[in-house]
C-alpha cells in the first residue's frame, strides 16, 4: 500500500508538473511577444531562471538555515547535480526526443537553432564551472567570497549580453492564444502575469511533491544520501526545465527549448555556486567532485560538436548520456 502511494504521489507531482509548464511556457512566450524580446532571451533567461526556482531553493534553505552538516552536504550535493543533470541527462534526451519526433513523421531529425547563442551559453557555463571546480583545490576563504563575486558578476555580464539585440533572425512558429485570454488578440500584462505565476506555482507545487515522494522512496529502499542529493533531488527539480523544453520541441520551437536548458546551465553554474562558496567551507567531496568533472567534459563534448561541425548531431548529443548512466552504475555498485 505505501509503494502504491508513493507511484501515485509520483503521478500526480507530473500532472501538476506538466499543467504548470503548460501554462507558464504560454504566458513566458507572449511576455517576450510583447516586450518584443529575442526568443533566445527568453528561453534562456526568463523561462530558465523562473524555472530553477524549485532547486535554488534548496540550497538556500539547507545552507544558510540549516542546523547541521549533513543539510549543508544536501545543499551542495543540490548545486551541484543541477548542472550534472542538466549536461548529461536532460541534453541527451532532448536529443532522444528529438530523433523519436522525427520517426514518428512530426519533423526533421535535425536541430533548427541559432548556434551562435549556444555557444554563448556554453562557453558562460564553462567559464563558471572552471572557477568553481578550481576553488575545490583552493581552501582560501579570500578566494572563495573573489570567486564567488566575480561569478555574479559573470550572470549579470550574461543577462546584458543576451537582452543586447543582435539583429539575429527569429525562430518562426505560430504563437498560440494566451490560455487564460483566448480571445484576446494582444493579452494584457497583468493577465500574462498572472498566468506566469500559477504556471511556476504548478512547477514549483509539482518538483516538490516528486522531491517528496523521491525521498519517501529513496528511505523505503535504504538508498544512499549521496545518490538522493546528487541524483534524485536534482531530477526532481529539474522537472520544470524538462517539461518546458520537451514540450517547445513537440512544437518545434527548438530555439526555445535548448535555450531554456542551457541558459538554465549558466545561472546553475554561477548563482547558486556563488550561494555555497560564500555560505561553506567548498569542501566537495571526491563523489560529487566527479559530477563536476564529468559534466564540463559532457559540455565539451556539445562544444567541440559545434565548433568542429557547426552544429549539433542528435545521435552524439545523445551519446552523452553515458555520463550520467556510467555515474549512477558507478555510485550504485559502491
Amino acid at each position: 500500500m505505501t509503494v502504491l502511494y508513493y507511484v501515485l504521489l509520483f503521478v500526480v507531482s507530473v500532472a501538476v508538473t506538466l499543467g504548470g509548464c503548460a501554462l507558464f511556457t504560454n504566458a513566458i512566450e507572449w511576455l517576450g511577444k510583447r516586450r518584443g524580446i529575442s526568443e533566445g532571451a527568453v528561453g534562456s533567461v526568463f523561462a530558465a531562471i523562473g524555472t530553477t526556482l524549485p532547486e535554488t531553493s534548496i540550497p538556500i534553505i539547507a545552507i544558510f538555515f540549516g542546523e547541521s552538516q549533513d543539510e549543508v552536504e544536501v545543499g551542495l550535493g543540490a548545486i551541484l547535480g543541477a548542472p550534472f543533470m542538466l549536461s548529461t541527462l536532460v541534453l541527451p534526451i532532448l536529443a532522444v526526443l528529438l530523433l523519436l519526433y522525427a520517426r514518428a513523421g512530426k519533423r526533421t531529425a535535425r536541430f533548427h537553432l541559432n548556434y551562435r547563442e549556444v555557444l554563448i551559453d556554453l562557453t558562460f557555463f564553462m567559464f563558471g564551472y572552471f572557477v568553481a571546480l578550481g576553488c575545490a583545490f583552493l581552501p582560501a576563504r579570500l578566494i572563495h567570497l573573489i570567486a564567488a563575486g566575480a561569478l555574479i558578476c559573470l550572470y549579470i555580464y550574461y543577462m546584458k549580453l543576451k537582452f543586447t539585440p543582435a539583429g539575429g533572425e527569429e525562430e518562426g512558429g505560430d504563437l498560440e492564444p494566451l490560455i487564460f485570454d483566448k480571445t484576446a488578440a494582444t493579452p494584457s500584462y497583468a493577465m500574462i502575469a498572472f498566468q506566469a505565476l500559477l504556471g511556476l506555482g504548478g512547477l514549483i507545487l509539482g518538483a516538490h511533491l516528486f522531491v517528496l515522494a523521491a525521498e519517501s522512496m529513496a528511505g523505503l529502499f535504504d538508498m544512499s544520501p549521496l545518490i538522493l542529493a546528487l541524483l534524485i533531488a536534482p531530477l526532481a527539480t529539474e522537472l520544470p526545465e524538462m517539461s518546458n523544453s520537451f514540450l517547445w520541441l513537440y512544437r518545434k520551437k527548438d530555439r526555445l527549448a535548448v535555450a531554456n536548458v542551457t541558459g538554465a546551465m549558466v545561472f546553475q553554474g554561477t548563482f547558486p555556486v556563488a550561494l555555497g562558496l560564500i555560505g561553506t567551507e567548498w569542501s566537495i567531496a571526491p563523489s560529487a567532485l566527479t559530477t563536476m568533472i564529468l559534466a564540463v567534459q559532457a559540455v565539451g563534448v556539445c562544444l567541440l560538436q559545434i565548433l568542429i561541425g557547426g552544429q549539433w548531431r542528435p545521435w552524439l548529443l545523445a551519446a552523452g548520456a553515458v555520463f550520467y548512466i556510467g555515474y549512477t552504475v558507478h555510485l550504485y555498485v559502491n
